[in-house]
């Protein structure tokens, strides 16, 4: 999209005073990262997006309000050149921007991160000169442009696996200069052709790291990415590749989720009711452990669903009403949690006892003293992967 020239010129003080911002909160102290985003017109990459209403609808949905530069301006610029997440696809539909509609509810499916996230992950990373990189979710091609700035665009490979969003960003990229290397690919695969990388770094989520990514990095390169789950939890990972193809390396702390690769998006498994109504016929007993250890809105929530959900990997959680049920669509298996005056009540049913396997792992957490996200090391070998941490047993990950 082409914005006239005085809008460029206001487009440039907004960087340059969100690129401030970023350094101030320590998220640029590398000048060559600081000078990327200096010079990568953001908004040039973001022709429309939905910002969330301040409130929701009638039936408690979240409404999206499109933003494009014909709708508003002000509105548009400002939102590029701030440090938001802004979506641009829903449901795998791509929008058009032409005559953009409100939407209500609807699963996001593509974004532009926000910036200080994307700059964090190269940072992260030891992205440096002289280096080759995979980006696996081009997206809108925000986060390859800065790439591109920093290293060359002949060091940079960028994968998306829709390929209206990749016709967007190649668009993008081009018109800014930038020839990296782009194809329509499943990232769950990387990109044999251009392998081996030195740094391979996804913006979106897997279930576990996918061997292929271990295969195309060189002994010594790095993995960056965020692992999750079906419970919706997440913990982001920097692996070192080995010379005998094995990966290790420490989970990260801070707050971070992704969208999942869209392979590895948790199936829907019907009514809750009906998997009540169905599998629970045993006798209820009092919980050792209350469900809002993992629902509660704080970082040690956030990092616990991680580790519960790598011991029931294929459980999704959803609460009606006052009630919580576990659905496991893999084995058929069920539980649900009532509040009771003795605290929860719950009911399994099933091959998995799928909440005493929760609360073994809750009781350990506990018993090692509650340990943080960055004492916990992953271990790819031997086709297997597993967190590990001196104090709690080891917690397999599903199957790559």
């Amino acid at each position: 999209m082409m914005v006239p020239l005085d809008h460029e010129t206001d487009a440039a003080r907004l960087r340059a005073i969100m690129a401030e911002d970023l350094a101030v909160r320590g998220f640029l102290d590398d000048p060559a990262w600081r000078a990327a985003v200096e010079a990568v017109p953001r908004h040039r990459f973001v022709p429309g997006f939905h910002l969330p209403a301040d409130e929701r609808d009638g039936q408690g949905l979240t409404v999206w309000q499109p933003v494009t530069a014909a709708l508003d301006h002000g509105r548009w610029l400002a939102a590029a050149y701030s440090d938001t997440t802004l979506v641009t696809q829903f449901d795998g539909d791509e929008p058009d921007w032409e005559h953009p509609a409100e939407r209500h509810g609807g699963a996001p499916t593509s974004s532009s991160t926000l910036p200080s996230l994307v700059v964090r992950m190269w940072a992260d990373a030891d992205v440096r000169e002289g280096q080759t990189v995979l980006e696996i979710g081009t997206g809108t091609g925000y986060s390859t442009a800065l790439a591109c700035e920093r290293l060359g665009s002949a060091g940079v490979t960028s994968v998306e696996v829709d390929p209206h969003r990749l016709e967007r960003a190649a668009s993008a990229l081009h018109g800014c200069g930038h020839t990296p290397t782009l194809a329509v690919a499943d990232g769950l695969y990387g990109y044999w052709p251009e392998a081996p990388f030195d740094r391979i770094v996804a913006a979106c989520s897997f279930r576990a790291v996918p061997p292929a990514l271990v295969a195309q990095t060189r002994p010594g390169g790095k993995i960056l990415l965020t692992l999750s789950g079906w419970l919706h939890g997440y913990a982001r990972v920097l692996l070192t590749v080995a010379g005998d193809g094995t990966a290790e390396g420490r989970l990260l702390g801070g707050t971070v989720s992704f969208m999942p690769a869209r392979t590895h998006a948790a199936p829907a498994f019907g009514n809750p009711a009906h998997w009540a109504a169905a599998g629970l016929p045993g006798r209820a007993r009092v919980a050792r452990h209350g469900p809002e250890w993992i629902t509660v809105a704080t970082e040690e929530a956030f990092h616990l669903r991680f580790l519960v959900q790598s011991a029931v990997p294929d459980a999704q959680l959803t609460t009606v009403g006052d009630v919580v049920h576990l659905v496991d669509v893999v084995s058929g298996s069920a539980a649900t949690l009532t509040p009771a005056d003795d605290g929860w009540q719950v009911r399994e049913g099933g091959p998995v006892r799928l909440w005493e396997r929760v609360e073994r792992v809750l009781d350990a957490y506990d018993t090692a003293g509650r340990p943080g996200p960055e004492t916990f090391t992953l271990c790819v070998h031997d086709g297997g992967q597993h967190l590990r941490h001196p104090h709690v047993p080891c917690l397999p990950l599903p199957s790559p």
